[in-house]
């Protein structure tokens, strides 16, 4: 059998030798790539604007090269309408971010990409206004137009977005205060619950612990993210992020610095960090999400238009990012408020994961004069 086989493959080489060079690339139809998401919360809104590319050689040599993904010539811009009527319309400027990271397919350190700038929002979506009208925070209630014309008007792609709002979370309330422990040894968990009293569709929640490290009179800030999850919310509806305890434990463990002449780590507080995406990046990301199936191909989905039998990819759409620190105090005059409770606060101290990486408690709560608590600090 394997005579045999092997037989058949030389026939197909040498039938193969006989035909004429196939050409693969056919007709090529020139496509825009446009990824643009929209937050109020942020200060600088950017919107990447890419061609595909296509040529002579690899297709991984040619991801390498900076010019095969730009066109000639953007002119980008984005316009809020309120009621129909534009409002306030911004031209985005061209920069590269420096960041890349170069061990990917694509050529990096540096990407161009489009971006204009606003004051962020406030608190509960509160607006900032300025002096100068363009720079005034984004309406949350307004919609937004992007407009991009390519190569000096070969075509144009065009998107609109309405702004994400109404997400907001107990846990960023002052009282809110978060147990990971409940008796020594014994993990509890904690919630972080999203409310969506407006028109998310996709929800997140990430918390940043940070804590200090202490040698001598020099102190080390340190901290890391925790993801909690990401899933589906309804719009008028809640969703629960559950924080494990023991999680918790662990986690600080794994980012305490390995040095043996670190004196003492003190807890300094959590950032609470939730966010909510519009219904077409809830779209765009089931579309392109990982097949579990033996069938691979995908209908693709994009809330882009594009003129003059061009293609476009991508999405245009938003999100809010809802950022909240909760200190583990603000005054000794509020020691009743703290980011993580007594109990949690002696298991970070004495308990069986993290009792030996030096912690004690500096909160007011715990360092009452003739009354201080065993892990306390003084």
């Amino acid at each position: 059998m394997i005579k045999y086989f092997s037989l058949f493959l030389l026939s197909l080489v040498g039938l193969s030798a006989c035909e004429d060079d196939i050409k693969l690339d056919g007709d090529f139809v020139e496509t825009a790539v446009v990824y643009g998401l929209l937050d109020q919360a942020d200060s600088i809104h950017f919107v990447k604007i890419t061609r595909a590319f296509i040529g002579p050689g690899s297709a991984l040599d040619n991801a390498l090269i900076p010019d095969s993904s730009y066109f000639d010539q953007v002119e980008a811009t984005v316009s809020e309408v309120v009621g129909g009527q534009v409002i306030r319309t911004w031209e985005l400027k061209d920069t590269l971010v420096q960041d890349k990271d170069t061990n990917g397919v694509f050529y990096g350190p540096e990407q161009k990409v489009y971006y204009f700038k606003t004051l962020p929002t406030g608190p509960l979506d509160a607006i900032q206004t300025s002096t100068n009208p363009l720079m005034s925070s984004l309406k949350p209630t307004a919609t937004y137009r992007f407009k991009a014309i390519i190569n000096g008007g070969e075509f144009e792609v065009s998107g609109e977005t309405e702004l994400v709002h109404g997400i907001t979370s107990p846990a960023i309330s002052q009282n809110f205060t978060f147990k990971f422990a409940n008796d020594p040894g014994i993990y509890i968990p904690s919630a972080v619950t999203i409310s969506n009293t407006g028109n998310a569709y996709i929800a997140s929640a990430h918390l940043d612990v940070l804590f200090n490290e202490h040698q001598g009179a020099t102190k080390t800030e340190k901290s890391f993210r925790w993801k909690l999850g990401e899933a589906n919310v309804e719009p008028f509806n809640s969703r629960a992020f559950t924080a494990s305890g023991q999680t918790f434990f662990d986690l600080v463990k794994a980012n305490a610095t390995s040095d043996p002449t670190i004196d003492k780590r003190t807890f300094q507080g959590l950032r609470i960090i939730i966010t909510g995406g519009a219904e077409d990046l809830y779209n765009y990301m089931a579309v392109n999400k990982p097949s579990s199936s033996l069938a691979q191909s995908k209908p693709t989905y994009t809330n882009l238009n594009v003129t003059n039998g061009k293609r476009v990819v991508g999405i245009f759409s938003s999100r809010q990012t809802v950022t909240y620190y909760k200190p583990f105090y603000t005054s000794p005059q509020q020691a009743y408020i703290r980011a993580i409770d007594k109990k949690t606060t002696r298991e970070l101290c004495t308990g069986p994961i993290t009792g030996n990486l030096l912690f004690c408690s500096n909160h007011p709560g715990d360092n009452v004069v003739g009354q201080e608590e065993s892990f306390a600090c003084n």
